[in-house]
Formats: C-alpha cells, sequence, structure tokens
C-alpha cells in the first residue's frame, strides 16, 4: 500500500510526533488484532489519550491507532499491551519528528537497565497479586480458579526470568522459555500436562513460585528500593505514586510496600495524625536500618 496514502489519513493529527506502519505477515494474525496493516501515530498530548479507527484500501483492512507519548511509554514499561514490543521493533518508520520514534526503537532494542527495572518492577508487582489469589483460592476450595491465577503468576515467572538475562518476553513466551530456562519450562509442563491430580499441581507450582521467586524481591523492586532510600525521611503513598520512574507502571504499590515491609526491606512509619484524629496516623515508608 502507498504509504504516502497512509499519512495522509493522520496528517493532521494535531501534535503529530511520528509515524510507524506494522505488516501483518500472517492471515488473521493476533499480533495487530487480525487486521492487515497497523498505522501506530504517536501525538504529544499530556495524558494517556488514544483512539483506533479501522480504514479499507484497495483490499487491505488497516487499524489506526492513535496514542499520546505517555501512553506509548506507559506500554512499553508496563507489562499490559505486550505486542507494543514486537511492533516497534518491526515497524517502519514512515515520519519521524526529531527522531522521535527511532530513539524509542533504539532504546527498545538496547533494552538499557533503567526499561529493565521498570519491567522488572512491573512484572514482581503482577506476579505477586496472581501469586496470592492462587493461594486463597486454593485455601477457599476453589481450584479452577487457583489454576488459572497461578498458571498467570508462572507467566510472570517466565517474564522475570527473561527480563534478568536481558531479554524482552515474546507473546510466545513457552518457545522462548524452553530455550532461555528449561526449569520454568519443566513447571509449565507439569501444570499442564501431568497426569497428578490438579490440585496437586497447583500445590507444586505454588510452592516452587515461593521458593525462588519470592526471594527475588530485593532485586525486582530495586527501583522502588532506590527511591525509598534516595532520602531520609518517609514517602507517602501518594508521593511515591507521583514518581516519574514509576507512575506508567500501575504497581499494585501498596500490595509491594506491605509485603517489603513484612520482609524487613523498607521500615513502615508512623507519621502525622489523619484529619486531626490522634486514634488514625499515615502510614509513610522509610529504608530499613
Amino acid at each position: 500500500m502507498d504509504t504516502a496514502r497512509c499519512l495522509q489519513w493522520i496528517q493532521d493529527a494535531p501534535g503529530l510526533i511520528g509515524v510507524m506502519l506494522i505488516d501483518n505477515p500472517y492471515r488473521y494474525n493476533p499480533l495487530i488484532d487480525g487486521l492487515d496493516l497497523l498505522l501506530l501515530a504517536v501525538v504529544e498530548r499530556d495524558g494517556r489519550e488514544r483512539s483506533v479507527r479501522h480504514v479499507r484500501k484497495e483490499g487491505k483492512r488497516v487499524q489506526i491507532r492513535t496514542v499520546a507519548a505517555a501512553a506509548l511509554d506507559e506500554w512499553i514499561a508496563g507489562v499490559e499491551s505486550r505486542s507494543i514490543i514486537p511492533w516497534i521493533v518491526r515497524g517502519e518508520i514512515l515520519m519521524d519528528r526529531d527522531g522521535y520514534l527511532e530513539r524509542v526503537k533504539q532504546r527498545v532494542i538496547d533494552f538499557p537497565e533503567e526499561l529493565r527495572r521498570q519491567k522488572l518492577a512491573a512484572e514482581f508487582s503482577a506476579f505477586l497479586r496472581t501469586f496470592l489469589h492462587a493461594k486463597q483460592d486454593l485455601q477457599d476450595g476453589n481450584i479452577l480458579d487457583a489454576h488459572s491465577n497461578v498458571l498467570a503468576a508462572l507467566h510472570h515467572w517466565a517474564h522475570i526470568s527473561l527480563i534478568e538475562d536481558g531479554v524482552h518476553p515474546e507473546l510466545t513466551v513457552w518457545a522462548q522459555m524452553k530455550k532461555y530456562n528449561p526449569g520454568i519450562y519443566k513447571l509449565y509442563e507439569e501444570l499442564t500436562t501431568s497426569m497428578e491430580s490438579l490440585e496437586k499441581r497447583v500445590q507444586l507450582v505454588l510452592l516452587a513460585c515461593e521458593f525462588h521467586v519470592m526471594s527475588k524481591m530485593k532485586s525486582c523492586c530495586r527501583l522502588l528500593l532506590d527511591i525509598i532510600e534516595s532520602r531520609e525521611e518517609p514517602w507517602s503513598v501518594g508521593e511515591l505514586m507521583a514518581r516519574p520512574e514509576l507512575k506508567p507502571l500501575r504497581l499494585d504499590l501498596s500490595l509491594l510496600l506491605r509485603k517489603l515491609v513484612t520482609r524487613g526491606l523498607i521500615r513502615e512509619v508512623a507519621a502525622l495524625p489523619v484529619a486531626n484524629d490522634p486514634d488514625a496516623l499515615e502510614l509513610q515508608y522509610a529504608a530499613a536500618r
């Protein structure tokens, strides 16, 4: 398809920074939601604005996504939009004001330490949430729910392992894990194909998760710990949520802070009374002594 015509469809978007074209090599491939082409337009508006349009031209179905730069940063650093990495790596840059998209692409390819730390924190937060859900489900006798949640936790563990090796998790993560970490892949096989009862399989993987992944709390939360340790005064939850390094990650911050306190990696500090109520003290968080 004529790339100049593609640009015509979005060239009037206010604050346009760059445009990238992603081709779909396979019919109905879910990479771009089953359409033939994806046109990703990045605008400079603040916030997380995004819009989607579908266009048909010359027998091709094109998805046009317009996204604010802040939302693109959130997609790259977080865990919720996993297709963004292959989009950025494979995409053809059609328009690039001041080299913005080229820098984004190079950052994704280089996978620098700062981006790894963000993704480790995001993956560990998601792991912890699904792991704890699975434990509670098992305790309550909800075996099928426990299986669903422990499988999700295992996915996040796989992603953590790959990121630690400096590798972006792919959409086909288990084919990737078979090469990079056969031990985690073996647990996946145990959970999905073992002849043991479903309850026994869930228990086995939960034990492995608790033993191996929980020991990674300090390294996976290094980004958060460095922020807390950067000053002597304790931090409120609101202050931490406003930090630009953490803002795009959508962490389960309350859950992470509670677990870090429990493990003795940070301290819980009772601050000033809330709304002048002497019996209600705001909890803040400081570096461990």
